[in-house]
């Protein structure tokens, strides 16, 4: 596979990120997976699935787990209701982790991610412990599938991040990537973090965003690729400079709406292809 190819965040009927036909009209390579609703996760359209990425010519490299009754309307939000961390909810999507990880099986993918969720800062905790003990069993389960898993970026400092994957000791944990989720959650500064933990980082997102007036507190606000404060071209070529040459995902939390999709998309695809040629 080319250096960089460019890739898409993609689903095919959970309503988030890019209709399939949209990558294909785009001539994008690649995408990620956000994991189909349970009742459609069967074999039978395991197959048709991977039909269809034949036929148009695109590779999957990452299937994305995410659950019902998540929300992202503001931070605290998040803390209550996103990953495996919420205590209430926990076992069920462990559980339902390890279907998608089986699925991801299916479809001939040995990468799976999740955003995790607010990982708690004082290792102390109870509740540290129990997250640590929840993420090894994921990554026990999808290592038994040849697996790796991606914890996304975003809920934690990248220093709690190298941190939390020591402690819970596999080798087959590391990170995607997603520079805009820490100017969005206000966890750090993103070229920084992405220098700390750069090592571990094995896919990534490309997005972009703004700060919060209180960063942390109040959420910021993501904005077409190359109009945020990311700084996507310094992005790029320190992803380089650390010998990552996998895929680019763009991700945009846009409508689906086709044209919509397409235009705005289109803009990123551009933006990516004019900066690998730049940086070579």
């Amino acid at each position: 596979m080319e250096k960089w190819p460019i890739g898409v965040f993609t689903s095919v009927d959970a309503g988030l990120g890019v209709k399939l036909e949209v990558a294909h009209e785009l001539g994008v390579p690649t995408i990620q997976l956000h994991a189909p609703a349970q009742e459609t996760r069967t074999a039978e359209n395991a197959r048709k699935f991977l039909e269809r990425l034949a036929d148009l010519g695109i590779t999957l490299t990452a299937v994305f787990g995410g659950f019902e009754g998540e929300s992202y309307a503001d931070i605290p939000t998040v803390v209550k209701t996103v990953g495996l961390v919420p205590p209430e909810t926990r076992a069920a999507r462990t559980q339902e982790m390890k279907e998608i990880a089986d699925f991801a099986r299916q479809l001939e993918c040995n990468v799976v991610a999740l955003h995790l969720g607010f990982i708690p800062h004082d290792t102390s905790e109870p509740l540290y412990a129990e997250v640590l003990e929840v993420t090894r069993d994921v990554c026990n389960h999808a290592k038994g599938n040849g697996q790796n898993v991606h914890l996304e970026t975003g809920q934690e400092a990248a220093d709690g991040l190298l941190q939390f994957i020591s402690d819970v000791g596999v080798d087959n944990l590391f990170v995607n990537f997603d520079p805009a989720n820490m100017i969005l959650y206000g966890t750090g500064e993103p070229i920084e973090a992405l220098k700390k933990i750069g090592s571990f980082v094995r896919s990534v997102h490309c997005k972009d965003g703004t700060w919060a007036d209180k960063p942390g507190e109040e959420w910021g606000a993501e904005t077409p690729l190359g109009e945020g404060d990311v700084g996507i071209e310094t992005y790029l070529r320190t992803l380089g400079e650390l010998g990552y040459a996998g895929p680019l995902t763009i991700e945009r939390e846009i409508a689906q709406e086709p044209t919509r999709q397409k235009a705005e998309i289109g803009q990123a695809v551009q933006l990516l292809s004019d900066l690998k040629a730049k940086i070579g």
